[in-house]
Formats: structure tokens, C-alpha cells, sequence
């Protein structure tokens, strides 16, 4: 029995000893599939804000060199655009897991260095702004308030400049047997002919509502075949089917000038903090800006360069072609 209850004992420490080694195996590759080299050229990317205890002021950074190094040697390099994303190409093949050091340098922001490892993960960076020396100013700060954008887009409408119309004739003879000759009636039974009539706009016009009807002879025996529109709605091409006596059909529609015209839109911009946001459309042109400075009302082009007298101003073109504005006050200046 002892020797029985020993044999048990003894299998079950080989048992545990055993899954204990397969945990072991199983901990040795992952970590050697975790810390394996990564087979190309891998990217960094992240986004740059500013520290602020309030999110709505944690507005993106432009212009911020990003540089990754490992070990003191540099690694890569990128610059943040204008909603503060960043992409460092990393030179070299690294370990995923590797130490890496990224560090953030702007004029205006204090440099961070932000320890970090190489993976599949978003970086995201947060600048405190350098605190200039507070000097009594000479004169109280500038008011910039009633602030509005305003921008154009093509908008095309029609004017209704009058109709056409024609007549036209399908001659035929009733009650003669079709024999398989065509044309035909839609049976096949009698002998029909066909007739068509065409109208034309004239350039820079075209047509709509147009309608085409059989006003003479025997219309129930008729049918209209046809209506084909071409040169986008400039003319119209209408044809019909007679197997009776004579019948006549009107053509008529109606004949539209198309124009192209410009729609003023006005955008009102968000304020966070200092800056100002806003958005136009992917086909916006003419973007100004709008505001009262210090109380007299004046409109800023906000040409190709941005330029503000009174603020900084960067855009970025979303995915849908969506522009996105963004002004900060300069100093000296202030919302009310």
C-alpha cells in the first residue's frame, strides 16, 4: 500500500513538474516573439498638444521637431502639421520592446523628453508653453470680438425662359393586315408606320418637362416610342408608332437657362482659450474673416499665407476635403 500510495505521489510531482516546464517554454516565446526584431521599416506616430487642465484648450502643435533616439543615437526624425500629428520613419530595424527616447522641441513650448518603447501603440505628446517675462504693457490689450467667417461656393440655378413646341404627322392607313412586315401594331396585327420630331434649345439652354401626345386622328392606335434627351437636355429626339389613319402628336418642354452664381455662407468660429476654430467646405473660396477691433468692425482677407494682423492662423484638409481653420490670438490682443 505505501509503496502504491508513493508511485501515485511521485506521478503527480512528474505531472506538475512537467506543466510547470511547459509554462516556462510557453513564457520563453512569447517573450521571444514580443522582443523579436521588426521585419520593416517601422513608423512612430502621435500627436503633439498642449498641456492644459481644461481639454477644450489642449490645441494641437505645429512645427514641433520630433526625434526618436535609442542609446544617444538618433533613430529618426519628423515635424507635427497643423493638427499636431507626427511620423518618425525609424532608420533601422528595432526589437518590439526596445527602449526608445523620444524628444519634442518648438520655440514656444518647453522641450520634453518622453521615455518610451518601440510598438504598436499612438504617442501622445503634451507641451507646457514657455512663460515669457510679464511686462506692463504700454497701452491696455486690443479687443477682438463679433468675430464671423465668411466664404463663397458655387451654387448653379436655371431660370425658366419660355417652352417649345412643334407638331408632327404619322400618315398611315388603317385596317391593313401587317403580314410580318414591319413596322407593325404592338400585336403584330396591322400594318403601322412611324414618325419622329426633334427640338433644339439652342446653346447655353435645355429642356425639361418635356411631354409628347397624340392631339388628332385615331389615338388610341398610337403609341409614343421614344424620348431620348442628348447634349445634356439640349435637344430632344421623339418618336411614335401609328397603325390606324393619320394621326398628329405635339412636342412640347420647356427651355431653362442654367447659370452659375456665387453664395456668401457665414461660419461662426468656436473660442477655446486664445484661439478660434472653424470649418468651410472642400469647395470654400474667398475665406475672410470678419471681426470688431476694438469695437470698429473690419474684414481680413485670409489669403493663401493665413495672415492675420492679429492672430496666427493655420489650416489642415480633412479626409472628406473638410477645412479646418485654426487662429491664435497674438499679444496684445484678447477675446472679450
Amino acid at each position: 500500500m505505501i509503496g502504491e500510495k508513493f508511485r501515485k505521489m511521485s506521478g503527480k510531482r512528474k505531472l506538475v513538474t512537467v506543466a510547470a516546464a511547459l509554462v516556462s517554454v510557453a513564457a520563453i516565446l512569447a517573450g521571444i516573439l514580443w522582443t523579436r526584431p521588426h521585419t520593416r521599416p517601422m513608423s512612430l506616430r502621435g500627436a503633439v498638444i498642449r498641456q492644459d487642465a481644461d481639454p477644450k484648450k489642449e490645441l494641437p502643435v505645429a512645427d514641433v521637431q520630433v526625434t526618436a533616439l535609442s542609446n544617444g543615437a538618433v533613430l529618426g526624425e519628423g515635424t507635427s502639421d497643423s493638427s499636431g500629428f507626427f511620423t518618425v520613419t525609424l532608420r533601422t530595424r528595432l526589437w518590439i520592446g526596445r527602449a526608445v527616447t523620444l524628444k519634442f522641441n518648438h520655440a514656444e513650448y518647453q522641450p520634453l523628453v518622453m521615455p518610451e518603447f518601440v510598438g504598436d501603440k499612438l504617442y501622445v505628446a503634451h507641451l507646457m508653453p514657455v512663460l515669457h517675462e510679464a511686462h506692463a504693457p504700454n497701452h491696455p490689450d486690443i479687443t477682438v470680438s463679433n468675430v464671423t467667417a465668411r466664404y463663397s461656393i458655387k451654387s448653379t440655378t436655371a431660370v425658366n425662359v419660355g417652352s417649345r413646341v412643334t407638331t408632327f404627322e404619322v400618315a398611315n392607313t388603317g385596317n391593313v393586315p401587317c403580314k410580318k412586315q414591319p413596322p407593325c401594331s404592338p400585336d403584330g396585327k396591322w400594318k403601322a408606320s412611324m414618325g419622329s420630331a426633334t427640338l433644339d434649345a439652342g446653346e447655353g439652354y435645355e429642356f425639361r418637362n418635356a411631354r409628347t401626345s397624340c392631339i388628332a386622328g385615331p389615338c388610341p392606335f398610337t403609341k409614343i416610342e421614344d424620348e431620348d434627351f442628348s447634349q445634356n437636355g439640349r435637344t430632344i429626339n421623339v418618336s411614335a408608332r401609328n397603325w390606324s389613319d393619320t394621326a398628329t402628336f405635339l412636342l412640347e418642354a420647356e427651355v431653362f437657362h442654367p447659370m452659375v452664381s456665387d453664395m456668401v455662407r457665414t461660419s461662426y468660429p468656436v473660442k477655446f482659450g486664445q484661439a478660434l476654430n472653424f470649418t468651410v467646405p472642400g469647395s470654400a473660396e474667398g475665406v475672410t474673416i470678419q471681426a470688431e477691433i476694438n469695437g470698429e468692425a473690419i474684414t481680413f482677407p485670409l489669403g493663401p499665407n493665413l495672415y492675420l494682423s492679429w492672430a496666427d492662423c493655420n489650416a489642415r484638409v480633412n479626409i472628406d476635403q473638410t477645412k479646418v481653420f485654426r487662429c491664435e490670438l497674438k499679444p496684445g490682443y484678447r477675446f472679450p
